[in-house]
């Protein structure tokens, strides 16, 4: 029986979704634009994100989406992801969740209600479905892309590794990309998931704690000799603050000097409401931000097809 992503009785709490960008912010953009101060700049970026995101796929890629600890905008991360690869791909994109322990991500990609589970999927999918039965067991996302939640919002749900196994090669062949918000490290379910992955995302919160501890994850990336974890890992450094006092280049430098490419998502004001993510209503450095990371991760996870 399907189960409403948000309980009815929350909802009066959720205040009409913010702009990221404060009206301030709007307006200088706009001034910008009429002084034609850096707009080439800004559209040849948005053009060569484009084309970058709508390189072909032979076969299905599989993106994980993990972190040290909780809290660092793991799935805001993944929920982006999955909203930039719909919008700019034709082939069908997948948001799996791997991480049943009441994750949010039905919530952040505004799933009105969830009825099948990655571990219900498990029990009934076939080599020999096609899609249009696969995706009965599906949310399809208002914004583009598909859904599969880890749970039902029930304390205790548990995804077991063969279940996501199974899953996950059956799953391959329908979708051009899957974005795997993982529990965080260093749960087995996670560590199995960025091993199986063709690139990875760790989400590093923008602290002096966060950003020691991610370190210490990359150099353990390094360490691991099968399969290489660290060429096709991406950092994304997420301010969920405007008062965040870090140095972002500094801590930025950093993580890279471990070997991976870092990618900042900026505080924004629609993100740090929570609930719904609406793309309108994202940030324009936002908006980029997300279309870098997802871009890179692409890249990455094509290296080995090419």
């Amino acid at each position: 029986m399907p189960v409403p992503a948000v309980d009815p009785d929350l909802l009066p709490a959720h205040r009409r979704s913010r702009s990221g960008d404060s009206l301030v912010r709007r307006a200088r953009r706009s001034l910008r634009q009429l002084l034609l101060s850096s707009t080439s700049r800004d559209v040849a970026e948005a053009t060569r994100i484009a084309q970058a995101l709508q390189q072909p796929v032979t076969t299905g890629r599989q993106i994980s989406v993990t972190s040290i600890r909780g809290g660092a905008g793991k799935t805001t991360v993944a929920a982006l992801l999955n909203l930039t690869y719909a919008h700019y791909r034709q082939d069908p994109v997948l948001a799996l969740e791997a991480d049943p322990a009441l994750g949010t991500l039905p919530i952040r990609l505004a799933a009105p209600a969830v009825r099948w589970t990655c571990t219900d999927l498990a029990q009934v999918i076939s080599p020999s479905m096609q899609f249009a039965e696969i995706t009965g067991y599906l949310v399809q996302v208002e914004e583009g892309g598909w859904l599969l939640p880890g749970s039902q919002g029930r304390v205790g749900t548990r995804l077991e590794l063969p279940s996501y196994r199974a899953v996950m090669m059956a799953l391959r062949r329908y979708f051009g990309i899957t974005v795997v918000d993982c529990e965080t490290l260093p749960n087995p379910l996670a560590r199995t998931a960025l091993a199986a992955a063709h690139a990875r995302v760790l989400v590093a919160p923008a602290t002096m704690e966060g950003v020691a501890s991610t370190r210490a994850v990359l150099e353990w990336m390094a360490d691991v000799p099968r399969p290489r974890l660290l060429p096709a890992t991406v950092v994304a450094l997420t301010k969920s603050s405007p008062d965040m006092t870090i140095d972002m280049a500094a801590a930025s430098a950093y993580l890279g000097a471990a070997g991976a490419r870092v990618v900042t998502i900026p505080y924004d004001r629609h993100l740090a409401a929570g609930g719904p993510i609406r793309t309108a209503a994202l940030g324009q450095e936002t908006r980029l931000a997300a279309g870098q990371l997802a871009a890179e991760l692409l890249d990455r996870a094509l290296r080995k097809q090419r």
